[in-house]
């Protein structure tokens, strides 16, 4: 009998990224309370902050769901004691991936090229910088960083989608090559009975 599940994908991230699964709700939950314990180690007297940074968390990740996430990674990098914030948002588009042209309609504004992951095969990828919505209520001009990847499912009418944005405009071409590195470890595997479709 043939094997119809979608294949797994396997992702090598930074240590310090953290990865919260969005399906389901209870296990994206658990996730996101343990990364609060973690950050709040020890910290006793801030749980007005803790909640906030908490429904924060919880707002980031049910809206990665509302795209189709079923990945939210954070990074918690530092450099000289600044945080290198970045984040990864994995998807899912059953949509058929026929050509570059049908990914730059996908994809809508900004650079677009073809390009071939090392153990993922064939992609498309997309540069594009936009000013969110908290940096024009702020009137500042910072742009975010975003740079997204197309990757076919193997066997399958549809496409992952990797998005990762980070907000610090003066390093974003560091970060761009970080985040090409990491896109670059993109592998599939076959599912087992203790694995998930679709699932890093």
């Amino acid at each position: 009998m043939t094997d119809t599940r979608a294949p797994v994908f396997g992702l090598i991230t930074p240590e310090d990224w953290y990865r919260i699964p969005l399906q389901p709700q209870e296990r994206r939950e658990a996730s996101v309370a343990a990364l609060i314990k973690r950050q709040f180690a020890g910290v006793d007297d801030q749980p007005v902050l803790r909640r906030k940074a908490e429904e924060q968390l919880l707002g980031a990740a049910e809206a990665g769901v509302e795209q189709g996430g079923v990945a939210l990674y954070l990074s918690f990098l530092e450099a000289g004691g600044i945080p290198l914030s970045a984040s990864l948002l994995v998807c899912r588009i059953f949509e058929r991936f026929d050509s570059l042209d049908a990914v730059v309609a996908l994809a809508g504004s900004g650079e677009v090229e073809p390009v071939k992951l090392p153990a993922a095969g064939p992609a498309a990828r997309l540069l594009r910088r936009e000013r969110p919505k908290q940096s024009r209520k702020l009137g500042t001009e910072f742009e975010d960083t975003i740079v997204e990847y197309f990757v076919p499912v193997p066997d399958r009418d549809e496409v992952l989608l990797l998005t990762f944005s980070t907000p610090l405009e003066p390093i974003a071409d560091a970060m761009v090559g970080l985040f090409d590195a990491v896109a670059g470890t993109l592998r599939w595997h076959q599912p087992t009975e203790e694995t998930e479709e679709i699932a890093g």
